[in-house]
């Protein structure tokens, strides 16, 4: 089973920066924490990040949900430089309520110089059929806002012109 969200936006800014700063930047500053969501803290393993078919150890902070430290795995599935990333979550080393793997899409389209939109998409894969109907909600009424707290991040590391950590 899974569920899909999506948000838009529309970033000012130039494309590279659009493109780079969500995947590249220090993941602690994108994803900092939101409810039940812990803050990312640091990633290992990530020596080749950003390029299709590797991945990057995350750890997170302790949470209600989370004992804190490795959390889960990111491995990238597909980069188009300047137009489209594609990310899997998987391993979680906490009961993600029946959730097996996140796979995160970010898309960018220039509109006219320095404006780009943007599409942020998140489908949430489930094992547990019976669970399926809070996992639904869960994507549409938590996740969904989690992703517009990302993307606020990422905005604000664009306006700070925040420098990459990856390539």
């Amino acid at each position: 089973m899974k569920t899909t969200v999506k948000i838009t936006s529309i970033f000012q800014c130039s494309l590279e920066r659009a493109f780079k700063t969500p995947m590249l930047c220090d993941v602690s500053k994108v994803h900092t924490g939101f409810g039940i969501m812990p803050k990312i803290t640091h990633c290992t393993d990530d020596l080749n990040w950003g390029q299709p078919g590797f991945t990057k150890k995350v750890f997170a902070a302790a949470s209600l949900t989370q004992k804190g430290g490795f959390a889960s795995v990111d491995k990238v599935l597909e980069r188009i430089e300047n137009q489209y990333w594609k990310i899997e979550v998987s391993e979680f080393q906490s009961w993600m309520i029946g959730f097996y793997k996140f796979v995160g899409e970010w898309k960018t389209t220039p509109m006219e110089d320095q404006k780009i939109f943007i599409e942020y998409t998140y489908t949430l894969y489930s094992s547990v059929f019976w669970l399926y109907p809070f996992n639904w909600l869960f994507a549409q009424l938590y996740w969904k806002n989690y992703m517009k707290k990302v993307m606020k991040n990422i905005w604000q590391l664009i306006k700070n012109d925040e420098p990459y950590l990856y390539n």
